[in-house]
């Protein structure tokens, strides 16, 4: 949206046009997405606030708030104060409920954007924390990414085998480099789709056999969960690719080094405290 924002400031056009082209209706936000971004040609004149000032004054004589001269001329709110405060004050006609009710609906939409603008930029600053990973880092991240999410061997279940299940697309990525990782090949593994029988079954097992990347006859049969009708689905629609999991061939003796890298962090993170 920012690209967008500079790209039409650079046609020329005013603040009110880039924000009625890309529908923000939040003056903060709107400087956010122009911040850094010079002003158009006619602002730089010598005599351009002598010009932002005239300008000013003529839209408050027809009744324009500091919101909509500032969207207009791109000006601060205390510039504008200082041109137009000997003018009266514009009144205005009460609103009807019906205008209230857009205008609150405005309001909100307003927050919206401007909360999911801020939800996005923390995210993408995080991620450019992170930048490259060494073998080491993503060697203990994948421990415990298994340990968290894969299967585990019980003293009353014995399961010494490498299995992984997650929804996450990032994690089953994430899962398969580590495996490259440790030196486990391709044709060590085997997939297979565990879905809710209502959901699009042939879209999932097409969208992780892309995700994945792997030979058709590496996936084995889809097992389909029941469906209850006294629960209430939240996990539903086009988006909706059930769980994958990733089973390691003949990885008893990686399981149990697996499980011994876990004990490792746990005892270091215990000298570290």
């Amino acid at each position: 949206m920012r690209e967008r924002a500079i790209a039409l400031r650079r046609e020329g056009l005013s603040r009110r046009q880039i924000r009625d082209r890309l529908k923000v209706h939040n003056n903060n936000l709107l400087n956010r997405l122009l911040d850094g971004e010079p002003p158009p040609d006619r602002t730089k004149r010598p005599n351009a606030k002598d010009d932002l000032r005239a300008a000013a004054r003529e839209m408050r004589s027809r009744g324009m708030t500091y919101d909509e001269i500032q969207l207009e001329l791109g000006c601060s709110k205390s510039s504008i104060s200082l041109w137009v405060r000997d003018l009266p004050k514009p009144e205005r006609p009460p609103r009807t409920p019906v205008e209230a009710s857009a205008a609150a609906q405005k309001s909100r939409e307003a927050m919206l954007h401007r909360r999911n603008f801020e939800r996005w930029q923390t995210k993408l600053s995080a991620a450019y924390e992170i930048g490259k990973l060494s073998r080491r880092e993503l060697f203990l991240i994948g421990v415990g990414l298994y340990w968290a999410e894969g299967a585990k061997d019980k003293p009353y279940d014995r399961r010494e085998k490498v299995v992984f299940v997650n929804s996450d697309p990032g994690m089953v990525s994430t899962f398969p480099a580590w495996l490259d990782l440790l030196g486990v090949t391709p044709g060590q593994r085997r997939y297979s789709v565990n879905i809710h029988e209502s959901a699009d079954i042939g879209r999932a097992e097409h969208f992780w056999l892309e995700h994945t990347g792997a030979a058709p006859d590496q996936f084995g049969k889809t097992a389909l969960k029941k469906h209850n009708p006294r629960t209430t689905r939240r996990n539903t629609g086009g988006n909706h690719y059930g769980c994958l999991a990733i089973r390691v061939n003949d990885s008893a003796d990686l399981y149990r080094r697996i499980e011994g890298w876990w004990y490792g962090i746990v005892v270091a993170a215990e000298r570290t405290a």
